[in-house]
């Protein structure tokens, strides 16, 4: 197992990185776009509450498999169209394709995650925000904001190793991320301990994202209240 670590290091290297800024991008992009998805799924009776709605069902109630495969091997029948609006570089490259996707995936899990938490705030602190004369954009920025980030943690951190290991579905459009790496070399030498190396590496990556996760929770006042 070691020699293949050591005999594949610069492949390891490449796929671990992949791997890395795949979920890495995805999760902040995701979560970035997945703040006004959340709170437009909170605002019910709305249209957008109603679109927001079908967007996540939609997402959520299909494969992530099924979603990269649709982007990367559907994309090319358009490819005149995006090549007209300048995107075909975009989705001609499985990197960004798988990029693409699990951003998409993503966003319809944190949205929700979003959307729990701002309903979990108290509606007191919205009135006592709007009692002091805080607009709604104050209210939202300096009460929801804080406090909902701080009660999402537990779940956001889910959701990034959650992420994490779906990223290795990227493999199967070519992308060279660990698990991708470890097929290439699989297919070479035919071992089974190539997947063991695979494993590590994810591995490696949710001790540290767990162990910046805990330091995070150890210090949030929202979920240790003194």
């Amino acid at each position: 197992m070691f020699a293949h670590l050591m005999d594949n290091l610069d492949l390891w290297r490449i796929g671990f990185a992949n791997t890395l800024s795949l979920t890495v991008l995805s999760f902040v992009i995701g979560f970035i776009i997945a703040i006004p998805v959340g709170l437009a799924r909170s605002r019910t009776g709305t249209w957008m509450s109603r679109i927001t709605y079908g967007y996540v069902y939609i997402i959520r109630g299909t494969p992530l498999l099924v979603q990269i495969f649709l982007l990367y091997y559907g994309a090319g029948q358009f490819h005149k169209a995006l090549s007209q609006l300048g995107l075909w570089w975009l989705f001609r490259e499985a990197y960004y394709c798988g990029l693409f996707a699990l951003i998409l995936n993503t966003v319809a899990y944190q949205a929700e995650i979003v959307r729990g938490a701002v309903l979990a705030i108290p509606k007191s602190l919205e009135e006592a925000g709007a009692s002091v004369s805080l607009s709604m954009l104050q209210i939202f920025r300096f009460i929801h904001l804080p406090i909902a980030t701080a009660r999402m943690l537990p779940a956001l951190g889910n959701e990034f190793v959650l992420l994490l290991k779906a990223s290795a579905l990227v493999s199967v459009i070519a992308v060279t991320d660990v698990m991708g790496q470890a097929r290439y070399l699989f297919s070479e030498t035919l071992d089974l301990s190539v997947y063991y190396v695979a494993a590590i590496n994810y591995l490696a990556i949710v001790l540290v994202a767990e162990a910046i996760l805990r330091k995070l929770e150890a210090r949030n006042i929202w979920l240790n209240p003194r």
